[in-house]
């Protein structure tokens, strides 16, 4: 005798593995974009520092 319900276990093992595949793909991306962040960060850091340096040379040459 065939198992009652196979069909519906199928689809919604089907169903979990793809909500499971769509957060690893999100955890990914977040993660992703707070590495992109955190470097975009350091670079604008960076240039503010060059700029204040070349605000204070300017200012100790006048």
């Amino acid at each position: 005798m065939a198992e009652v319900g196979t069909p519906a276990l199928d689809r919604i093992e089907r169903a979990l593995a793809r909500i499971e595949a769509a957060a690893a793909k999100r955890a990914f991306d977040a993660d992703a974009l707070q590495r992109r962040h955190a470097a975009l960060r350091e670079k604008v850091e960076d240039a503010i520092d060059a700029l204040d340096s070349l605000i204070e040379r300017q200012d100790g040459a006048d």
